[in-house]
């Protein structure tokens, strides 16, 4: 794809200050953070106010500029980045607001990692609109929000349902913003398929299976933690497993990439020695090696299928890793996993949602891409915490998985990798447009738009003004 934003010198672009992860780092919102930078210096310049826990070079100032420049092919980039730790004080940005006088500030992840920029918008409107990446992963609408989404003039959403989220929070308000779709992209010369003769990948997956041979291998690559529901994958496999013949069975495997124990989750050894370990002692493999990029995509490409049951879930990236190598995908519908099955109306337009039409989780619409297998919930819990007071928990059942697996299964290594390759295909186009290119090219028209719209406020009038701290705006739960 050839962006359609052409080069504006560097003195001459607008200056946008990023406030997220450190775009250095291996987290999700890092690299989506990276490849928004990279794929827009030749039409922003950047200011990256870099957040980590006990940043190790807090207070300093680096120029990212070179490298920008070789990794983009260009020779002017403008990309600085500021560690701190956390993700910043009022008085530091003050500080970077009067000397870089940004024409925009950029927030992704979580609001509430930010509550002192939202606390400080009246004052940040003063000088530059205010942009936010929202990533919100389920319903009912989280009106408890609300004062954050205010606060912006651009809300850009990863999927179409938190586009939707989006307008159900501002109500009203929603006309006087800037909403936009941008799902995330990935790097395709960094995820790409691989032939399966390759002496590469053959090595490679030898080397994972312990010589095993496999004649279809199932994948999992994510966090260990509770809402992704990695024991209902398991359990699935087991009782996939169960289905087939003893020697057909003893030839399939499942590869998790993921830490076996982890506190924020569970213990998976143990639930792998109690479900598998008399009868199915070499069917599953434990990944940890934080792989160079190269031999992460040979992981992928070792992989049959990928399957993801996270019980709430704002986009699945590792699902859109999956698709750009080739592979067919199992997933909940909940969430962005549903923009990445392509459900269709019967007209086969991709479906949209709106307030009547949140979300697919009943199967309203059956249709859904040739890559795609679906696993649609069969309970919803309200779940909540302090900061989240309420959200859906979307639990599908493993035995539907199960069949799900089967069904990838059955379909032979042929019609299964065509099938792949039709996701791979789409996931590139312009309709999905799930590259880093499509992504930048949506960022650069939202900001866009939002500059040739804003207005800066000057004054803001108050009277008869009384202070009160209520815990949460009133909401419906309608969903």
């Amino acid at each position: 794809m050839t962006s359609s934003f052409k080069h504006i010198p560097k003195g001459q672009r607008k200056k946008i200050l990023l406030i997220c992860d450190d775009i250095r780092v291996h987290s999700g919102v890092a690299t989506v953070a990276k490849e928004i930078v990279m794929g827009t210096s030749h039409h922003f310049n950047w200011v990256n106010l870099a957040g980590a826990i006990k940043h190790p070079e807090k207070g300093k100032r680096l120029d990212l500029s070179d490298s920008i420049n070789k990794e983009i092919g260009i020779d002017d980039s403008y990309v600085h980045c500021v560690p701190v730790d956390g993700y910043g004080d009022p008085t530091l940005l003050r500080e970077i607001l009067k000397q870089e006088k940004p024409d925009a500030v950029m927030l992704i992840t979580d609001p509430r990692y930010f509550e002192y920029v939202f606390r400080m918008e009246n004052e940040i409107r003063k000088q530059c609109p205010i942009a936010y990446l929202n990533i919100w992963d389920d319903y009912p609408a989280p009106m408890f929000n609300r004062p954050f989404y205010e606060a912006c003039d651009l809300l850009m959403g990863i999927s179409k349902q938190t586009v939707n989220i989006n307008r159900l929070v501002l109500e009203e308000s929603a006309d006087d913003k800037v909403l936009r779709y941008v799902p995330h992209g990935l790097n395709t010369k960094l995820f790409h398929p691989v032939d399966k003769a390759d002496k590469k990948l053959v090595e490679f997956k030898k080397n994972i299976l312990k010589g095993r041979q496999s004649d279809f291998t199932l994948f999992f690559n994510s966090r260990n933690i509770r809402r992704k529901q990695i024991p209902d994958a398991l359990l699935a496999f087991r009782v996939f497993l169960d289905g087939l013949p003893k020697d057909k069975a003893e030839k399939c495997h499942f590869i998790l990439h993921t830490e076996p124990r982890s506190e924020h989750g569970t213990d998976l050894e143990a639930v792998v020695e109690h479900l598998f370990g008399k009868d199915y002692p070499n069917n599953i493999t434990f990944s940890t090696t934080k792989y160079p990029q190269d031999q992460l995509n040979l992981l992928y490409n070792c992989a049959d299928a990928q399957i993801l049951l996270t019980s709430n879930e704002g986009w699945g990236l590792t699902l859109t890793e999956s698709l750009l190598v080739g592979n067919p995908i199992i997933a909940n519908v909940t969430g962005g996993m549903q923009d990445q099955m392509r459900f269709a109306d019967g007209f086969d337009r991709w479906i949209d949602f709106d307030a009547d039409f949140p979300s697919n989780h009943r199967g309203t619409y059956k249709k859904h891409g040739e890559w795609a297998f679906p696993v649609y919930p069969t309970s919803r819990s309200a779940q909540g915490s302090i900061p989240t007071p309420y959200i859906f928990d979307d639990r599908c059942a493993f035995e539907d998985a199960a069949e799900q697996i089967r069904a990838v299964y059955d379909l032979g290594p042929t019609e299964r990798k065509a099938k792949g390759l039709k996701g791979m295909e789409w996931a590139l186009s312009d309709e999905a447009g799930f590259t880093t290119e499509h992504q930048a090219e949506r960022v650069m028209e939202a900001f866009n738009t939002l500059f040739d719209t804003w207005e800066g406020r000057e004054t803001f009038d108050i009277t008869n003004a009384t202070e009160f701290t209520g815990r949460h705006l009133n909401h419906k739960l309608i969903y």
